[in-house]
């Protein structure tokens, strides 16, 4: 008997769960969660898209001397040329909130998405030229650093792929926290490819919950579990989740997996009174 496309998505995602993170292929991943959340999609176009997308960066590398050298804004603005200029991708202003922003595959179809989904193109991209980069965990918005020989660029992929310099994040996180908020140690933090994928689907979870999907904002945890089996906060959502759907049994067993891999802290105790409170409900 044939595997639908979700189970053949989910068996993906489980293989790539089991890999170190730098072996992630990370565009690869996302399509396959894109699978889930949409089975009818055209994944295979999106794939050959994205081998279009990294012959175009390996091709426009190999012809721009400067950024080849390791000049990190030039490679920026090699990449925001493919990207942005050639295949035409560009953040979605007008209807952000829309969950196909945070679906790979019909970001590729519509040429727009969340920072996140395009950051992920600009990581694609920029590993086929052989440059390194990397997701920025920046508060409220997703950023990229590429790194050159002299130094790193900042990139606001969800403004068309333009330059970040420090005046710049001091006005972003203006605009995100306040007027009062200030540059500080610790705000951009880079991730790695695990918690790139994570950020993209925390997007569809979070929008099954403002729409009261409660059973496929769970999916979608579980979905992530696959990929990050050792994520102690995503067993105790899953946990928290079946709770509220009383699930106690599966409650029970994602809630003690959490507490197996990281049994101290205030969320450890709060869980474990979770835990007791469920244990007696089954007596």
């Amino acid at each position: 008997m044939a595997s639908s496309p979700e189970e053949e998505a989910r068996a993906a995602l489980a293989a790539a769960g089991q890999l170190p993170d730098a072996e992630i292929e990370l565009a690869a991943v996302a399509v396959q969660f894109g699978r889930i959340d949409a089975p009818d999609a055209d994944w295979r176009g999106a794939s050959a898209l994205l081998s279009e997308l990294a012959q175009a960066a390996v091709a426009a590398a190999a012809a721009d001397e400067v950024a080849d050298a390791g000049d990190a804004e030039r490679r920026r603005a090699v990449l925001a040329e493919v990207i942005h200029g050639r295949f035409g991708f560009r953040g979605d202003t007008e209807d952000y909130e829309n969950a196909a922003n945070a679906n790979l595959i019909r970001v590729i179809e519509r040429r727009r998405g969340l920072p996140v989904a395009l950051g992920i193109l600009w990581l694609h991209a920029a590993e086929a030229a052989g440059w390194a980069a990397h997701g920025v965990d920046f508060p409220g918005h997703f950023l990229l650093a590429v790194e050159g020989g002299r130094g790193q660029a900042l990139v606001d992929v969800f403004a068309g792929g333009t330059g970040l310099q420090a005046p710049d994040l001091r006005a972003l996180i203006k605009r995100i926290e306040g007027d009062r908020a200030e540059l500080r140690p610790g705000l951009v933090r880079l991730m790695d490819r695990r918690a790139v994928l994570l950020r993209l689907q925390n997007n569809i979870k979070l929008r099954r919950l403002r729409a009261q999907d409660l059973g496929g904002a769970l999916a979608c945890a579980e979905d992530m579990l696959r990929l990050a089996p050792d994520q102690a906060l995503l067993w105790r959502e899953a946990g928290l989740f079946n709770q509220r759907l009383d699930r106690i049994g599966a409650a029970l067993a994602c809630l003690e997996r959490s507490l197996e891999l990281e049994p101290e802290g205030p969320t450890a105790s709060r869980t474990r009174l979770v835990v007791e409170e469920l244990r007696h409900r089954l007596n």
